[in-house]
């Protein structure tokens, strides 16, 4: 660049000495000198715009020092609030643990033992069926009298974030037997029948009869109507389900936008643990099969949010060893 420009100059400065007398001044002569790229007197150092060059690649300048990693203990506060956020958005939209509190399940489920909830599909339209395992919010004080314990400050963040079932919440579980449209019916001791089918219920009880023989809602034939499901527990002589709440506002149904969800994981203790299908009794002709357990839901909600974790870790690292080798 420098060249060109004092070529340019020596040009012009012919053409001043032919046309004009020696040492008169030229306005475009000096226009052209303080502006451009034309180099300052002498034609040493940079254009008169155009700060000196110092460093630099090339220049034997000092290379910048590399980052230095931040240590574990400063990274792990960061990871255990980004662990957090992810169980409380798994357990919000995804999947939650909920106790069995009573023998109303038996022996499907027992007292004390923890399941694991899908509450993803019902996000999608997805509505119970037959002889899915379902838990719902308390549809009309069917848990009135139930005694309640106050957690204290460490239980109730556990429960806010899905680590452990929230003691404010007044959910049961039990198996839906008839939905929108079906008609179930129990007579003497059984078996119970759905749409006039009957079915086979190897999970009731031993020693139980699929239909209880009372005066109290034992005896009965319901229509369930259109967005409400009918649910009864597999202990059939221990349960306060829909037969014996057919007083409440619902008739013993349960809205279906009370269901969180299906329980489809017996996760603990580990001795029981395994899956929740659907019976085949729901496969037979006249009844709609129920949904396929999805097998993909595992593991608890700080299982999942760990998973979660990692990949943010390794996103970390990689950035920070990057930043080294610049």
């Amino acid at each position: 660049m420098g060249d060109v420009a004092v070529g340019a100059r020596s040009g012009h400065d012919g053409e001043e000495h032919r046309g004009h007398p020696v040492g008169a001044a030229d306005p475009a002569s000096d226009g052209a000198v303080t502006s451009g790229s034309d180099p300052v007197a002498g034609g040493d150092g940079p254009p008169a715009d155009e700060p000196p060059r110092t460093g630099g690649e090339g220049s034997g300048g000092p290379a910048p020092k590399p980052k230095k990693p931040r240590s574990f203990w400063k990274e792990l506060p960061i990871l255990i609030g980004i662990a957090l956020v992810l169980a409380l958005l798994i357990k919000t939209f995804l999947v939650q643990a909920f106790s069995i509190p009573s023998a109303s399940m038996e022996n499907t489920l027992k007292e004390g033992d923890r399941v694991l909830v899908d509450k993803l599909t019902p996000w999608f339209g997805s509505e119970p069926e037959r002889g899915e395992v379902v838990v719902f919010h308390d549809p009309d004080n069917w848990l009135a009298g139930e005694a309640t314990v106050d957690p204290n400050a460490f239980q109730t963040v556990l429960s806010w974030i899905g680590l452990m079932p929230s003691a404010e919440e007044k959910d049961l579980i039990k198996r839906v037997i008839g939905v929108g449209g079906d008609t179930v019916s129990c007579k003497g001791t059984g078996p119970l029948t759905v749409n006039g089918k009957a079915l086979n219920e190897p999970y009731v009880y031993p020693g139980n009869t699929p239909c209880s023989q009372d005066d109290q809602g034992g005896q009965f034939t319901v229509k369930v109507p259109k967005g409400f499901i009918w649910v009864m527990g597999d202990h059939r002589q221990n349960s306060r389900d829909s037969r014996y709440n057919q007083s409440d506002k619902n008739h013993g149904m349960v809205p279906v936008d009370q269901v969180v969800g299906r329980a489809v994981v017996k996760a603990w203790p580990i001795t029981r643990w395994g899956t929740l299908p659907v019976p085949d009794t729901f496969d037979q002709d006249g009844l709609s099969a129920g949904s396929a357990a999805p097998a993909a839901l595992t593991v608890a909600p700080q299982g999942l949010a760990l998973a979660g974790v990692v990949p943010v870790v390794l996103w970390r690292r990689r950035r920070t060893e990057d930043a080294g080798n610049r």
